[in-house]
């Protein structure tokens, strides 16, 4: 196996899973911190899914790219845009990647999927408001291939903790919280915030570094970089499989972590998942 070892200093990346023009311009959650008020926030859970926005006319990555769902899936979405999550199930994120990035769509893998929707995009109502046409919207709809994620009011932090707890005990990730009074923003905003007992992030991939011992042949560690320019090695969390076939120099990665080092890098970081935004090409 080869592996592709660079100059930190002279290193200029460009990510393979670049955005393509027509990105969605999507809201995404910060982090839960233990000043943001709960009251003013209603809770659903975090899905271990894949983010969709329905255009109106086709159904489109995080990154701008098509989804190629078949025609039976979406014959019964609105002319409304839509955000929401393509998902199979918790603890199915594996499954559910490989079927929505194929060329060619298996009409079995669909028929499991569900595009679960949590937010109404293009209206300049409050997020409540917005809720409440979304409502209004699924009553007139048929399609079993569409739901509407729950969201409950929780008013206090026990409340919260024992709703996280209920969720992780079901297998489930985590929780998101929705600002009651937000308008629907693009771009990264504390109107939309995550909880999880572990936090995650995306970092480019810059190097494979060789390993030794067990792993002499193998990938021993991907060299990455956070999108504000902090650079760390991502050594654990591989299977034997990843290690021999590792993600690709400039592709994105998800890994999970517990809090920050005293330099502000990412504490025992574990590699999760390559993130894929577009389809796989014809094999």
């Amino acid at each position: 196996m080869r592996y592709l070892l660079l100059p930190l200093g002279l290193l200029a990346v460009t990510p393979a899973q670049a955005q393509a023009p027509g990105a969605p311009p999507l809201q995404l959650a910060e982090v839960f911190r233990p000043h943001h008020d709960i009251a003013h926030y209603l809770v659903s859970e975090k899905l271990d899914g894949v983010r969709a926005y329905w255009d109106g006319r086709q159904l489109l990555s995080r990154g701008g790219y098509p989804f190629a769902a078949p025609e039976w899936f979406l014959a019964g979405f609105p002319a409304t845009p839509l955000d929401g999550e393509l998902w199979l199930g918790r603890g199915r994120f594996d499954e559910l990647s490989a079927a929505v990035r194929r060329y060619e769509p298996i009409d079995g893998e669909w028929r499991q999927i569900r595009f679960m929707v949590f937010d109404l995009p293009a209206s300049e109502l409050p997020f409540e408001a917005r809720l409440a046409a979304l409502e209004r919207l699924f009553a007139g709809l048929s399609s079993p291939w569409l739901a509407l994620v729950e969201q409950q009011p929780v008013t206090d932090r026990a409340g919260l903790a024992a709703r996280l707890d209920e969720v992780e005990a079901g297998g489930g990730e985590g929780l998101m919280l929705r600002h009651r009074h937000s308008l629907y923003l693009a771009g990264r905003n504390e109107d939309l915030l995550k909880l999880k007992r572990h936090q995650d992030a995306e970092a480019v991939v810059l190097a494979h570094l060789p390993g030794q011992g067990k792993y002499e042949g193998l990938l021993g560690a991907l060299l990455v970089q956070t999108p504000d320019g902090r650079r760390f090695r991502l050594g654990t969390g591989f299977s034997d499989e990843q290690r021999r076939r590792p993600p690709a120099v400039g592709s994105t990665v998800s890994y999970r972590y517990r809090g920050e080092t005293a330099a502000g890098l990412p504490r025992f970081a574990s590699f999760l998942r390559e993130r894929r935004d577009q389809p796989e090409p014809p094999r």
